[in-house]
């Protein structure tokens, strides 16, 4: 007993005494504990959402399955309860975040934070100018957050879609003409010079909610008033009662305008990468076009791997200049005369592609395991030969009988039989592409149970799936 004691006097001295080194941004090792490397075998990372999105359970047992230890802070009923990805689990209060984001890490004290949607990375970014206007008190927290975002002086810049564009181009990256939209008269001017079409994008949302591809000076006037419109105050307070998330509840109450920007059009194929950095460097990546996509302007639902040498460019600069750590995406649009890259937005934050592994250097979990762990790389065995990877359960939601199913590798993870069963029973929005009236429908027609049963059929029965039937 009194050896035991003994040893563990001595591993809480060490912890003390390598603390204030694991807080250097510059540190090999990124631990709040103790660098001995026996302990680096299982990293420990800690994933951010606000949204009950499926994605973030498929990232969390990617990232659990390379090897890391994996604590999540989410709000009650995340699907990543449906696995056992998570050796713990923090809970999110909409109506105190940031006391949610610094209560799970001062737990986990992770040696990376990975936010899962924009909302999170706004949380990491709010918390990190709070604890730093306390000095050395909150110096932890800061340091774990910069380690795993990047440097806080570039925060501004995953807000400012005008800004991110204009530091592109001091970069030499190819980007359509951006320009702050401020009056209508300034909007005239816009049209004046650039033409039709044109694509009005608001600064501080996501999945396409505040982007608009207008054609006539009446629509874009009409997009205009209500892109930079503050929210409605019904919305705001239905979104804070309901889904106890207070963002709009501010805009709403003091009648807060959106900034506007406006785009040249770029006619082409949309493109999107996703990126595992570490301290400005990539260390994997995953460059697909988008072959379909939930809308106009919504996510993409079917994706296709290619390589093309413009996106990994582009990314590796933007990660340089911006000191980048942990996962981003870019988002690009591929000319369609000429196959030019042209790189219109950042996502500061994992991707809904994040989980998939496409063999070396397109593993973005087993990449970040080894540089957190100090160990070589060793992706996982490659998913699928095919290019083509239908999303789930994004393609299916979208359109059970997409022939995408069928033809493309559909990303069902058939070994977690009671995540799908909760994805096809949930009525919950995990994500922006889930809709309660499409369920509905769906449901009433047999739609989802057939179609999957279908998918299942032709990927042969999964564990517990059987005959390829869900027991719902």
């Amino acid at each position: 007993m009194a050896v035991a004691a003994q040893e563990t006097k001595q591993d809480s001295t060490k912890q003390d005494s390598t603390r204030q080194d694991s807080m250097n941004p510059n540190s090999i090792d990124l631990r709040f504990g103790q660098k001995d490397p026996a302990l680096k075998a299982h990293p420990a990372v800690l994933v951010a959402t606000t949204s009950r999105w499926y994605p973030t359970a498929r990232l969390a047992m990617a990232l659990a399955n390379a090897g890391c230890a994996v604590a999540v802070v989410c709000p009650s009923g995340h699907p990543v309860e449906k696995t056992s990805a998570a050796g713990r689990i923090h809970p999110y209060r909409g109506l105190a975040p940031l006391h949610s984001f610094a209560a799970a890490i001062n737990a986990a004290q992770p040696d990376l934070i990975i936010p899962g949607d924009d909302l999170a990375t706004r949380h990491l970014h709010l918390l990190h100018a709070r604890e730093q206007k306390k000095g050395k008190s909150g110096s932890s927290i800061c340091a774990a957050i910069e380690c795993s975002l990047g440097t806080g002086d570039n925060f501004p810049v995953a807000y400012d879609r005008a800004a991110f564009i204009a530091l592109a181009l001091e970069q030499g990256i190819r980007v359509p003409e951006t320009q702050v939209i401020a009056s209508l008269d300034g909007l005239k001017d816009w049209i004046a010079r650039n033409g039709f079409p044109a694509v009005l994008k608001a600064n501080g949302t996501s999945g396409g909610e505040g982007v608009r591809i207008v054609r006539t000076v009446a629509e874009a006037e009409r997009a205009f008033h209500a892109l930079q419109a503050p929210p409605l105050l019904l919305r705001a307070v239905k979104r804070t009662l309901a889904d106890h998330d207070t963002t709009l509840l501010g805009p709403a109450l003091f009648r807060r305008r959106f900034t506007v920007n406006a785009q040249s059009f770029i006619a082409g194929r949309d493109a999107t990468s996703a990126v595992a950095c570490w301290r400005g460097k990539v260390l994997a990546a995953l460059h697909f076009e988008v072959v379909n996509k939930r809308s106009a302007a919504g996510p993409a639902t079917v994706v296709r791997l290619i390589e093309h040498p413009e996106l990994s460019a582009t990314a590796e600069k933007m990660v340089r200049r911006l000191n980048l750590s942990g996962l981003h995406g870019f988002d690009f649009m591929l000319e369609e005369q000429t196959g030019h890259a042209y790189l219109i937005e950042m996502n500061p934050r994992a991707t809904q592609v994040g989980h998939l592994a496409l063999g070396a250097g397109r593993d973005i979990p087993a990449a970040l395991y080894a540089v957190l762990s100090g160990k070589p790389v060793q992706p996982a065995p490659k998913l699928t030969r095919s290019d083509t990877i239908a999303l789930f359960p994004q393609e299916w939601i979208r359109d059970p009988q997409s022939a995408y199913l069928r033809t493309a590798y559909h990303d069902v993870p058939w070994d977690e039989t009671e995540l799908v069963q909760d994805c096809v029973r949930s009525r919950r929005k995990q994500s922006s592409w889930y809709s309660r009236a499409n369920w509905n429908h769906q449901e009433a027609s047999g739609q989802t149970t057939a179609s999957l049963q279908t998918a299942a059929k032709s990927h042969g029965a999964g564990a517990g799936l059987e005959g390829g039937k869900i027991a719902l």
